[in-house]
């Protein structure tokens, strides 16, 4: 990531009416402290894109079928691979209050071989990596996970690989910093700062 963002975070100052809407209406603020987070700072530039992107990602990260440990672990495997700091840090800690354990969170950059995966864990974390390297689930994780999850939650589940690439190539793109008080990579891992 570069070291300085490429496109600024919008200050609050220059919001323009259809920005503070939709700022107050999808609630983009930092847990606890009613900050809005460096990512909707940054797509502030394009309000009418920021918009129909939170439809979009709002129904991702909240609407989904998939159980949400299992959408958090596919969504950090995902932004692992592509390298994105800003959405490991902020999905550690929402893939905490769905359930990851710090050590499954140790685990993820491994990947779906790491040892102590349950089969079905280590099938999403495989799909994820099939849809980043190949654009596809592969027949034999498709079936394994279709014996679990009905079609909806498949669907979710490309989904949410999909919307977690096309953030992480914007957040990576843009050189969004991580908010304050959020952690990177862990120290050493490959990748990290």
């Amino acid at each position: 990531m570069s070291v300085a963002p490429r496109i600024q975070p919008l200050p609050e100052s220059q919001w323009d009416p259809e920005i503070t809407a939709v700022f107050s209406r999808e609630n983009r603020a930092a847990p606890g402290d009613g900050r809005v987070l460096n990512i909707f700072r940054t797509l502030a530039h394009h309000p009418k894109l920021l918009k129909r992107w939170t439809v979009f990602g709002n129904h991702v990260l909240f609407k989904s079928t998939l159980p949400p440990r299992e959408r958090e672990l596919v969504i950090l495997r995902i932004g692992w691979l592509c390298r994105s700091e800003y959405e490991w840090g902020q999905h550690v800690r929402i893939g905490r209050e769905a359930g990851l354990t710090d050590e499954e969170i140790r685990r993820i950059p491994i990947g779906p071989d790491a040892k102590d995966w349950s089969p079905s864990d280590a099938d999403l974390l495989r799909a994820a990596d099939e849809l980043h390297h190949d654009s596809r689930i592969s027949d034999a994780t498709w079936e394994r996970l279709a014996a679990r999850y009905d079609r909806q939650q498949m669907l979710d589940l490309v989904f949410a690989v999909g919307q977690y690439t096309l953030v992480s190539m914007v957040l990576n793109s843009c050189g969004v910093e991580l908010d304050p008080g959020v952690e990177g990579f862990p120290v050493g891992a490959a990748g990290s700062r």
